[in-house]
């Protein structure tokens, strides 16, 4: 077959992610304090960008441009200013061109009740000032000890000090070979233990221990209970660990009663002691996305109004540079390109709060049970399921999903926690794998200590309630709650533990 140049004609499709779409699917799975930091950063990039003041920003700039209501925000004209409307299953904002679905107050199947306005501030859970921020920050374990050190030692002691509480981790414990430190800073190792035997009566009792034996050890010494018998215990931890009470018994030379005290003075002891000071790392708060509260037969459902920050463009600003970049075609097209952008982002966020606020809806309409009656009645839910009732894409379930939390009268819930695998239960529907380790933790709660229950007979205390499960998944749950097996639990409960 001879080789020779030809043309053909082909008609292909295909996807194209522009940064814009790009940018706008990364939008959906950005949890709240990430989205503060994209407009913050947004808000300094652009000048045409700017958010509303509390009291109405629209007073504050007469041309400032309106929300979009939800009449014009259908897909095409939310993804026409970036030129990707072919890729808005991406996105799957196709449902907003309802009004019935986002419009003022409208009700949904079951007596769901949408969202009085994307932006506004109705709720019970209004913002109340936060006395937190006023509050000094809590030392570190770091600044606790350098502070016992400075009044201490001093000189060359206190160098060396300060070079073991480098080394302390987070727990107290001493992170580092002690015969290291020495040779790394060319003293001798007896003048380091002496050191570090000074360090370790600073407080919280227990800092600077190698390990759990000796924490243990320096806490019992403070209490003046390191009698031989107690220090015989705090060498076989191994021992108590796993139960070997007879054993112990031999060891230390005690009988029942004084063991279960001396058990009952160890379980007392911090092993941990440093915890109880504030790490270095700052802790990420949690604020939650979207509030669920009872109304009537209904449900109350509200995005939190503390986490969307009202953008708006400020036509007088863009009127006035427009005015005195005249000629300049450079500037010009700058110029076009922040507003361009602005609107674009104002469009993307209120797109990413209706989707997130449909999304919630459906969860809220299939997880009735838990609102009502609590986890007992948390039902196996999967990302296709709720993305087929809503008509959208199960990866855009899934961004919704990510890192974003709802409130309701049960508490504080990340939005995965409503989707879990299930078991058959004996209505047919199913029973959450929530739910079946909730009925589990409440049999071993109240089980007696003369009739600890076996995995078997979990099994079938289990089936009465309705839950037809094998007994290596029993065991599996158990162990992911961390409940130790019938055995370890009949020894605790015979120690009084």
């Amino acid at each position: 077959m001879a080789l020779a140049p030809r043309l053909d004609l082909r008609q292909t499709q295909s996807l194209v992610m522009t940064p814009q779409l790009q940018q706008a699917i990364k939008l959906l799975a950005l949890s709240s304090l990430e989205i503060d930091a994209f407009i913050a950063e947004e808000l300094e990039r652009n000048p045409l960008l700017e958010i509303a003041s509390g009291d109405g920003g629209e007073a504050d700039t007469p041309e400032a441009m309106p929300t979009p209501s939800a009449e014009d925000m259908g897909s095409d004209q939310l993804l026409s200013d970036g030129n990707f409307a072919t890729a808005s299953e991406a996105l799957d904002p196709g449902y907003a061109s309802d009004p019935a679905e986002a419009g003022e107050g409208g009700g949904g199947a079951d007596g769901m009740l949408g969202m009085n306005g994307i932006a506004t501030s109705g709720s019970d859970f209004g913002d109340g000032p936060d006395f937190d921020a006023f509050a000094a920050p809590d030392i570190s374990l770091r600044e606790h000890l350098m502070q016992q050190a400075g009044a201490s030692a001093s000189g060359r002691q206190l160098l060396l000090l300060e070079q073991l509480i480098e080394h302390i981790e987070p727990s107290g414990w001493l992170g580092a070979d002690l015969m290291g430190i020495a040779y790394r800073l060319g003293v001798p190792l007896a003048e380091m233990e002496e050191a570090l035997g000074l360090l370790q009566r600073f407080d919280p009792t227990g800092v600077g221990a190698r390990d759990l034996a000796e924490c243990i050890a320096l806490q019992a010494k403070e209490a003046d209970r390191y009698d031989p018998c107690m220090a015989k215990l705090i060498d076989n931890l191994d021992l108590v660990a796993r139960g070997a009470f007879d054993q112990l018994k031999r060891l230390c030379r005690v009988d029942d009663e004084d063991l279960r005290d001396m058990l009952v003075e160890l379980r007392g002891y911090d092993p941990k002691p440093g915890l109880r000071f504030d790490s270095d790392e700052a802790a990420v708060a949690v604020t939650p996305d979207i509030f669920v509260s009872q109304q009537g037969k209904g449900w109350a459902i509200e995005l939190n109004s503390a986490n969307l920050p009202r953008l708006l463009v400020n036509r007088s600003y863009y009127v006035e540079l427009s005015a005195g970049g005249r000629g300049d075609k450079a500037a010009n097209n700058w110029l076009s390109e922040c507003l361009a952008d602005a609107n674009w982002l104002i469009k993307a966020m209120d797109q990413r709060q209706r989707t997130i606020m449909k999304v919630a809806t459906e969860l809220v309409k299939q997880q009735e049970g838990f609102f009502r009656e609590g986890v007992a009645r948390l039902k196996p839910l999967t990302l296709r399921q709720v993305a087929e009732a809503i008509d959208m894409h199960e990866s855009t379930v899934s961004r919704v999903t990510s890192n974003k939390y709802l409130h309701c009268s049960r508490g504080l819930f990340d939005l995965k926690y409503f989707f879990s695998s299930g078991v058959a239960s004996a209505d047919g529907d199913g029973a959450s794998a929530e739910a079946v380790k909730a009925a589990i933790k409440t049999l071993i709660d109240a089980e007696a200590a003369d009739d600890i229950l076996s995995d078997d007979t979990l099994v079938d205390l289990l089936k009465e309630k309705g839950f037809d499960i094998a007994r290596r998944t029993v065991a599996k749950y158990r162990e992911a709650m961390g409940i130790g097996s019938s055995v370890q639990r009949r020894r605790a409960k015979k120690m009084g533990r």
